[in-house]
């Protein structure tokens, strides 16, 4: 069904409840959302073929039916029935969500942002439910039932039409707006219900990043002038309400001002039903930006471990000894960086590695769990103390064909008698450019590593950041399927520089979400130089 038609159907059913219904015209601006923004939303969502989109309907008509009886219907002991249909539909919704998430991982934060909308309308089919229902949720039902009604506009909407503005344009602000607008809506709730001071700072929030998103909307070059128009009101419209938000928290929580919940409720949720959510629709059904993103393809170890990882995993794959990484570093084009680093990755076992584990303050709680772990797995096994070691281990070819990817060298490294990696090196080129590309294989996965090498004046850099290109295949990635990738929001930067008496520094950082977690310092001397 074309998109037009499929609109026109939704907006008669709505027309025809709304006639028929006995609620007072508020009662509509939930249900507005339920049978015509929901649907068209997720209508311009789907692709074509995958398995919300052939299953849809069978979960939609009789969600739909549900909400129109609740509204055209006296309140009966069906109720509790109908109310949960729907409730059951925002579940199915959310799966999808979650769905699209795990295709794809930690990228594309546009994608996201849909993703984060379609699980968040799930929460308001469960205040829906407990509005109908009447559970208690130690709030008044006005306060439940507009609950409902935020979590299908502030945390619905809202990410999806932002997802969109972000497959148009994605400056370096978008990234901020995103993870304060996606957080927004949470911080409110747990405001609500614990503090008032929670709760002003969620507007604040709230202000923060519409404010931005107003901004990139401006600077979006849309080129239909309509949807154009169309989708700065629905923004600006959220500009001017979320200040009023501000002055009823003010005044419901401070006192310092007179809006009161009945204000808020014919303005601005009239101005958000009518302004936002239809001019957001309409602006976006007239002209649906694609995604961006492209699954990667480059190859990926088939290797997989089980709960003990070890040197044991390698039993029955191994060729031969080996002396280094990489058999020749010119592929990397990094040919002027110091002769003394181009030996070390094409002779590795020439050398001796000291090194010391530097865990963050912060993570360090973490790292001792984890810890308990790894000693069983042997891999990714480091210490928790920040003592200096020597590293010891091998580097082996591995044999054509176990591996499914070519020339795979695998470098094991020890700590005493405690295996510390288990890494499986190889080589990959996409676009014109060469990455290293390592696997580390885990219980039933593996995690890969895609580095770009950059020359940093004699220094070699490697890196997991997306610097060349945004559409670089670099990144940290977990598959437990054949070709499943899964971007996982780790960062890691090796930085490889040479001393003046042929001592090679190394200095191994990671991130999680952004943060700091960890430091690995390496101290790397040649084998016929004294440590």
């Amino acid at each position: 069904m074309k998109i037009r038609n499929f609109a026109i159907v939704h907006v008669l059913l709505f027309l025809t409840v709304a006639m028929l219904s006995e609620n007072p015209w508020p009662f509509l601006m939930l249900t507005v959302a339920q049978l015509v923004y929901v649907p068209i939303a997720l209508r311009l969502i789907w692709i074509k073929f995958d398995w919300f989109a052939k299953r849809y309907w069978y979960f939609a008509i009789p969600a739909y039916t549900a909400v129109a009886l609740l509204q055209i219907t006296p309140a009966s002991k069906w109720d509790i029935l109908l109310a949960a249909v729907y409730l059951l539909f925002t579940i199915v919704i959310a799966l999808y969500g979650l769905s699209r998430f795990f295709n794809r991982g930690f990228s594309n934060i546009e994608e996201f942002s849909i993703d984060a909308g379609l699980i968040y309308v799930a929460l308001g089919g469960a205040w829906f439910f407990a509005y109908i229902t009447g559970i208690n949720t130690g709030f008044s039902p006005l306060i439940t039932w507009l609950t409902g009604i935020h979590f299908h506009y502030s945390a619905f909407l809202l990410p999806i039409f932002m997802g969109f503005a972000g497959r148009l344009y994605k400056p370096r602000l978008y990234g901020a707006v995103c993870s304060i607008i996606l957080a927004s809506p949470m911080i409110v709730a747990i405001g609500i219900t614990f503090s008032r001071w929670i709760e002003l700072l969620s507007v604040i929030l709230y202000i923060i990043g519409l404010g931005g998103l107003i901004f990139i909307a401006w600077k979006t070059p849309f080129t239909n002038t309509l949807q154009k128009w169309m989708v700065r009101m629905s923004f600006g419209a959220l500009g001017v309400t979320i200040i009023f938000s501000l002055l009823y928290a003010l005044g419901n929580g401070f006192g310092l001002t007179a809006v009161d919940i009945d204000f808020m409720l014919r303005f601005h949720g009239v101005l958000n039903c009518l302004v936002f959510a239809l001019c957001g629709i309409v602006g976006w059904s007239l002209s649906t930006p694609t995604t961006s993103f492209d699954g990667p393809t480059f190859p990926v170890s088939h290797i997989r471990g089980k709960w003990m990882i070890g040197e044991q995993i390698l039993d029955n794959k191994v060729d031969t000894n080996h002396s280094g990484l990489v058999d020749d570093m010119d592929v990397y084009q990094c040919v002027t960086i110091s002769p003394g680093i181009i030996h070390f990755y094409e002779n590795t076992t020439d050398y001796r590695l000291f090194t010391t584990v530097k865990w963050r303050t912060w993570f360090k709680p973490v790292a001792f769990l984890y810890a308990l772990i790894s000693r069983q797995t042997q891999q990714i096994n480091l210490p928790v103390h920040n003592r200096q070691v020597e590293m010891t281990g091998d580097v082996l070819a591995l044999r054509d064909g176990v591996d499914g990817r070519k020339n795979v060298r695998a470098w094991v490294r020890k700590i005493d008698k405690n295996t510390a990696f288990v890494a499986l090196y190889a080589e990959h080129t996409h676009a014109g450019r060469t990455y290293m590309n390592i696997a580390l294989p885990l219980p039933f996965s593996t995690m890969t590593g895609i580095l770009e090498l950059h020359q940093v004046g004699n220094e070699l850099q490697l890196t997991s950041k997306k610097i060349s290109s945004p559409n670089s295949d670099a990144g940290i990635y977990l598959s437990w399927k054949a070709n499943h990738l899964f971007k996982l929001p780790i960062e890691e930067n090796f930085m490889v520089r040479e001393m003046a008496d042929g001592t090679l520094l190394a200095r191994h950082s990671m991130w999680l979400f952004s943060l700091p977690f960890l430091t690995i310092e390496y101290l790397i001397h040649h084998k016929e130089r004294p440590a």
